[in-house]
């Protein structure tokens, strides 16, 4: 698979060309953003080859801001087609726009000053994957043949896929004649994932059970090997047979570390600006107080080599910096864009487009706190492996998801456990934290490991 066709120098010619097109109509702000992206997607399902898609994507965005600060309208467009013909018309369609659009008062590019300057440092964000079709085909059956091959139960799979995916961008700003801010790099993100299906009786005594597990870099050679993916995947189904029942109760609950991300994701929306500034989150108000248990840290390293989340700049070409987003449980910061800093009467923190490579850990964790020991700091509760649904209210911080798992008695695995719902109070269940494992997973931009909540509702039985 080759990787692009357009050199970074004619993504920014592009740009320059957008630029000086939106100089022509007088647009008092632009900001314009070149891409290209290409990728590779196989499928295999029980042996056989279910689906092979490539992609190879090119685009302008354009975005033009007519009036004065505090006083903006903008339209945005966009186009494939990197004609001069196309850009002009595709300028021209973003100034209409904007003439008939309502002033907003907080509309508009990030103050100049703000922005990123100089030349952006490497990251290693890009591993082009040299993928052939054959090539990643034969990678998916090894994945889903090591699966079938851990227990004649494992009888049936919902498929296995590999994809390879780079890009590239350029992005700049221009203010009236003045220009802002330019820069663009290229990326890469890499995956592969198998989900198999196991079966144990027959007749009314029949059971089904399904999971997975995934591995992804943006360098095909860190990921895990197809074998290891496959076997995983497959221990992690079988467990899952005999599934029972249990009482509805409250009950110390243990999030795996793979669901565990998801709380620190509703941390993040409910912080976010656009939450806030729409009194939509269970969270505004509390900047500089205790949101979750005061052993419990949360860091934002937008710098790490090589991180799914890393980036010099923001989606605005705000600099990135490394945050302690929460001290001791206290909020030391918002996830703001320049627009939702000016509705609250703040600034940018520089994350426009979201957050990037955030770790939330806990002071008491030993090294030693591996999944088998917050088993046993548990002692005796759910272990939570799977979640359903969309049940968790940022506005209100109620929390009621269906579940899976296992019931813990003694630190010890009894046996697996579905058909239940566990709930509570996000406000409640973060200040409720008492442990936080050594058993750190990487899940997109955030890493945690398993959580241990002292008690929810479980209903069950």
């Amino acid at each position: 698979m080759s990787t692009f066709s357009f050199t970074a120098q004619t993504l920014q010619d592009v740009g320059e060309r957008i630029l000086h097109f939106a100089r022509q109509v007088k647009a008092a702000q632009t900001v314009v953003e070149v891409s290209e992206s290409c990728g590779l997607s196989v499928s295999v399902r029980k042996g056989e080859l279910e689906s092979v898609e490539h992609n190879r994507d090119k685009g302008v965005g354009v975005s033009i801001f007519l009036g004065m600060p505090g006083q903006f309208s903008h339209g945005s467009a966009s186009t494939a087609d990197f004609s001069d013909a196309s850009l002009q018309a595709t300028v021209q369609a973003a100034y209409d726009i904007a003439k008939f659009t309502a002033v907003d008062d907080c509309s508009g590019l990030p103050d100049a000053d703000q922005l990123f300057k100089g030349r952006a440092p490497d990251l290693d964000l890009f591993h082009p994957w040299d993928l052939t079709t054959a090539r990643a085909t034969e990678l998916a059956l090894q994945a889903e043949a090591a699966a079938f091959a851990v227990s004649k139960h494992i009888r049936n799979s919902d498929g296995c896929g590999v994809s390879a995916s780079q890009g590239q961008f350029f992005q700049a700003t221009q203010y009236g004649k003045k220009r802002g801010f330019s820069a663009g790099y290229a990326y890469s993100r890499h995956s592969l994932s198998v989900a198999p299906i196991a079966e144990i009786g027959k007749g009314a005594n029949r059971q089904m059970q399904r999971d997975y597990w995934y591995t992804s870099a943006r360098d095909a050679a860190l990921m895990a090997t197809p074998e290891a993916v496959g076997q995983y995947a497959a221990q992690r189904t079988l467990a899952r047979l005999n599934a029972k029942k249990i009482p509805t109760g409250q009950y110390p609950v243990l999030f795996e570390a793979p669901l565990a991300s998801g709380l620190l994701g509703a941390l993040v929306q409910a912080v976010s600006g656009g939450a806030l500034y729409r009194d939509a989150s269970f969270l505004k108000g509390y900047l500089g107080k205790a949101v979750m248990n005061a052993q419990v840290d949360i860091s934002e390293d937008p710098h790490a080599k090589g991180a799914i989340g890393s980036a010099v700049f923001d989606d605005e070409g705000i600099p990135t910096v490394r945050r302690e987003i929460v001290t001791g449980g206290i909020l030391n910061s918002y996830f703001l864009s320049t627009y939702s800093a000016r509705k609250l009467g703040m600034k940018s923190t520089g994350h426009a487009g979201g957050s990037h490579n955030l770790r939330m850990t806990h002071r008491g964790t030993q090294s030693t706190d591996d999944f088998a020991a917050m088993l046993r700091k548990m002692d005796t509760g759910l272990l939570v492996t799977e979640l359903l649904g969309q049940g968790a209210n940022t506005v209100t911080g109620d929390y009621s998801r269906g579940a899976a798992g296992f019931w813990v008695q003694g630190g010890v695995i009894v046996h697996a456990v579905e058909e239940i719902t566990v709930a509570g109070n996000m406000k409640q269940m973060l200040l409720n934290i008492v442990a936080i494992g050594a058993d750190e997973l990487v899940r997109g931009t955030k890493t945690t490991g398993s959580v241990l909540i002292e008690r929810m509702s479980v209903a069950g039985a």
